[in-house]
């Protein structure tokens, strides 16, 4: 009797656990059908499937600019990111004393405030600085957005190294500045490339922020998308947001690639 409630438990917590995955994913899977329509709004393919919408994409300059835009902004944005949360968790494990937890919860500030609080903060902060509007104030927007996860993604790897490496390291005369370029930071690489991943996706795809803080002059991809759905529904909105999914996919499937070949490196030494 234990045995047939435990597992009626099973199914129903695995039944309900697809059941969310589901929720979550389907509306993602529509997004392709669409993409291929033959109309000129968002519907499903009529008639035939049309790959016009995705030519339409590649050969217009406006959609071109604003992935431009949003690929410089991201990549600069994941850069002093990746530099500054790394630095950041690798300082809080290294003291590991209650400042260190206080530093290490602060940072995930910006997890935890809604979104559109803090757009407000940052717009009314920018303003004061002048930088409304501007690629210096969109990037370091987005840096400030992306830290936590490079801090929480670095500091579980951290999690997992012997302290006695760096000890080591240190006994044989390596400096501090040595002992993290050459030891600490090669044995987390795994964490650092996850974390680079998650906030190249999220400055990629930012939209509150960017409303916020641009007007006229920066134009990024979400932005754009955002002012087509305000505008007309052009299913190149639908090429565009399944091109997003496949790239994010494969940035994922190339991270754990490499995690796993990494991973094997390791056990063949």
């Amino acid at each position: 009797m234990t045995e047939a409630r435990l597992t009626f438990g099973r199914c129903m917590v695995l039944g309900l656990a697809w059941t969310i995955l589901g929720f979550l994913v389907l509306p993602m899977v529509v997004i392709f059908p669409v993409s291929l329509t033959d109309q000129y709004y968002l519907s499903l393919p009529q008639e035939s499937l049309s790959l016009e919408h995705y030519v339409k994409f590649f050969t217009n300059e406006i959609w071109l600019s604003a992935t431009g835009q949003s690929f410089i902004i991201a990549t600069c944005s994941t850069i002093a990111a990746v530099i500054l949360g790394t630095l950041c968790a690798i300082g809080c494990w290294r003291i590991s004393s209650r400042a260190s937890e206080a530093v290490r919860a602060f940072m995930l500030l910006p997890i935890i405030v809604p979104t559109v609080v803090q757009a407000l903060a940052l717009y009314r902060f920018w303003i004061d600085l002048r930088i409304v509007d501007t690629y210096f104030g969109v990037i370091l927007a987005h840096t400030l957005i992306c830290i936590p996860y490079v801090v929480i993604t670095v500091s579980a790897s951290l999690a997992n190294f012997d302290l006695r490496v760096e000890q080591a390291a240190r006994n044989l005369g390596a400096s501090v500045s040595q002992t993290i370029r050459m030891v600490v930071v090669p044995q987390i690489m795994p964490g650092i490339l996850s974390g680079a991943i998650f906030a190249f996706t999220i400055s990629f795809d930012e939209i509150v922020t960017v409303l916020f803080i641009t007007s006229r002059h920066i134009y990024t991809l979400p932005k754009r998308i955002w002012n087509g759905i305000q505008d007309h529904l052009d299913p190149t909105i639908a090429a565009v947001a399944t091109l997003l999914i496949v790239v994010t996919l494969l940035l994922l499937l190339a991270e754990l690639w490499l995690r796993k070949r990494r991973d094997a490196a390791r056990a063949n030494r």
